[in-house]
């Protein structure tokens, strides 16, 4: 890709996407994930099963030594979900990478590749329950 084609990409599509190696990646926003109401949007119903991209910052990890970690719309110094009885929230994805996660602060943006998942799942060695996952994921900073 030369200059010029990249400069006439919108923004986001670069960030999202990344450069030309991406190209074939489909990129998902985390809000557009889901509808006001929680439920799955038509988007994330069309792209399950496919390999997507998806930009965020990484949570701090649950577990030290882990292939899982959670990707969130804006940065989190703690925790987003380690509160008892508060609702799944529409701005985080689970992640569960292909190799143990080396941890990126969670200050710094980050681009997700994987598989996307949907429906009820409880991950069987953290225990974590999510509603939205990347699987077989890779990931770098954007």
């Amino acid at each position: 890709m030369n200059r010029r084609t990249l400069l006439t990409l919108p923004p986001a599509l670069v960030l999202a996407r990344g450069l030309p190696a991406a190209a074939e990646t489909e990129a998902i926003r985390l809000r557009e994930l889901y509808n006001k109401d929680l439920s799955f949007s038509p988007r994330a119903l069309a792209a399950e099963g496919a390999e997507i991209a998806v930009w965020g910052y990484m949570a701090p990890p649950l577990k030290a030594e882990s292939t899982f970690f959670v990707l969130t719309n804006r940065p989190m110094a703690v925790c987003p979900f380690c509160e008892p009885g508060m609702p799944w929230p529409d701005d985080i994805l689970a992640v569960r990478a292909k190799r143990v996660v080396d941890v990126v602060p969670f200050n710094v943006p980050i681009v997700a590749r994987g598989t996307l998942e949907l429906g009820d799942e409880v991950d069987p060695e953290l225990g974590f329950y999510s509603k939205v996952r990347l699987v077989g994921a890779t990931y770098r900073r954007a």
